[in-house]
């Protein structure tokens, strides 16, 4: 009887990491950000912000992609190198930012997001304006002006 509560509870230890692994919801591991500005102009301005204001070093990247990997050190970790990266991809009307240090809390990825958006602002101004929707065709422009007659 002893033997087969051990085995039973042996089994059970064995098989929860892999029921809790199976069950449990998906954490986002990086802050996104819409960032209204093109391509060109988040992908640079990511750059110089990671490079020269955080003073991190660039492990790799590729402008064409739009991703660069980077290696971060936070005044809390003391001297410990953090690997992150940061991914911009071209939208409709704007790019979408991606910001990534897995081993650590999430409100360092927010930082760098937030500290993007001014430096968008800052060094571009305002965002490009951009049409909403294309103007109607010739034939499109809805009933006459004096259809109401």
């Amino acid at each position: 009887m002893r033997r087969l509560v051990h085995a039973i509870l042996l089994a059970a230890a064995l098989a929860a990491p892999g029921f809790v692994a199976l069950h449990s919801e998906e954490a986002s591991a990086n802050v996104a950000y819409e960032s209204p500005y093109t391509f060109e102009q988040t992908f640079g301005t990511a750059l110089r912000l990671v490079r020269v204001d955080l003073g991190c070093k660039i492990t790799e990247k590729d402008a064409d992609s739009g991703y660069l990997l980077f290696d971060y050190t936070s005044t809390e970790s003391g001297k410990q190198v953090h690997h992150g990266s940061v991914e911009v991809v071209r939208g409709r009307s704007g790019a979408h930012v991606s910001v990534q240090l897995p081993s650590l809390p999430r409100y360092h990825e927010q930082m760098i997001v937030d500290a993007l958006a001014r430096k968008l602002a800052s060094d571009h101004g305002d965002p490009p304006t951009r049409d909403r929707a294309p103007p109607p065709a010739d034939g499109d422009a809805g009933p006459p002006a004096d259809a109401s007659r």
